[in-house]
């Protein structure tokens, strides 16, 4: 099967074939509006630009999932997280979706959405690797923020900070409702070691301890300004290696507001456009994508910056789909 990229496709099967998933949910997070983003990109054109200019065979239901089936009546606060039923039972349903895409060999587009949803599309593509490859997945996090706070660690309680600490198995729960249902997957989704954050910038006490007890290679904006963003690529590439496949979970606040002003949880300090962009084309060159996330554009936090949030969030994705400069 062909690809709409020069580059192969290593682990799809169906290279030219994009299962997208747009989620318009907000509960893992204070703020509305991010459950607005997936109908801002998709009216900005993102898909026409993937189907015409790209050349993929999209899969999509034309429909922005908000769950609202799902959402129960009551929603207390359990072990300091909020909105846990909510999350939990919005990123299992969206867990399923990913699946069924991944696993006909197709990639995966996510369009959330906040950062929790991510608890879904990893694990559901990781299951659909394993069943299909025998592989274990890498997920490359690009984000100002670690996100792995444990609901006890966590100093706000919103659980778009804790999606990797449940992804790896750092945070469990038995009861179903609130995540166990990730552990009957029979392995966690994501291994620590197969784990590589760039553009953190903003971390809480507790994420910096569990970061050095755990050894996760992380590379920070100090990092990148010491070492520039084609070496940090490079390395951190080359701590996944050449044969194993990759989810990008891509948090649009990696991008310093200059260019990203529209996010809930804005940090100055972080990536250029271009620098984000280099990091979604590394990844795609390196012909081991299967998944992608964009997550946490809200195009209601800011008029002056909507736009430009979404055309970035816009490029993001066409460059790790293929799209080059020339």
């Amino acid at each position: 099967m062909t690809s709409p990229s020069t580059i192969p496709p290593k682990f799809l099967s169906a290279g030219n074939e994009l299962g997208v998933v747009a989620v318009g949910f907000s509960g893992g997070q204070c703020k509305p509006g991010v459950d607005a983003a997936p109908t801002a990109l998709i009216s900005a054109g993102l898909l026409t630009q993937l189907k015409e200019d790209l050349g993929y065979t999209l899969y999509h239901d034309d429909t922005v999932h908000n769950y609202s089936s799902l959402m129960p009546s009551t929603d207390p606060s359990y072990r300091n997280m909020k909105n846990p039923l909510a999350v939990s039972a919005v990123t299992q349903r969206l867990s399923e979706q990913v699946y069924e895409h991944a696993a006909l060999g197709r990639l995966v587009l996510t369009l959330g959405g906040d950062h929790s949803i991510a608890i879904g599309t990893v694990s559901g593509t990781a299951r659909a690797i394993r069943e299909r490859l025998g592989r274990e997945m890498a997920v490359v996090w690009v984000d100002a923020h670690a996100d792995i706070n444990t609901p006890e660690t966590s100093e706000s309680g919103n659980i778009h900070g804790m999606p990797v600490a449940f992804l790896t198995g750092l945070a469990r729960e038995e009861r179903r409702d609130v995540f166990g249902w990730l552990r009957g997957e029979g392995a966690e989704a994501l291994s620590l070691k197969k784990l590589v954050y760039i553009g953190l910038r903003d971390i809480d006490r507790g994420e910096k301890r569990i970061l050095r007890e755990h050894g996760v290679k992380a590379f920070s904006m100090h990092d990148i300004d010491k070492h520039g963003i084609g070496r940090v690529m490079e390395m951190a590439l080359g701590h996944i290696g050449n044969d194993t496949p990759i989810h990008l979970s891509f948090d649009v606040d990696a991008l310093d507001p200059q260019w990203a002003p529209s996010t809930g949880t804005p940090v100055r300090g972080g990536l250029t456009l271009r620098e984000g962009d280099f990091i979604a084309e590394c990844v795609h060159e390196t012909g081991s994508l299967v998944a992608m996330d964009l997550v946490e554009v809200n195009p209601s936090l800011e008029a002056v910056g909507a736009a430009d949030t979404i055309r970035a969030g816009c490029s993001l994705v066409r460059c790790a789909l293929g799209d080059t400069l020339l």
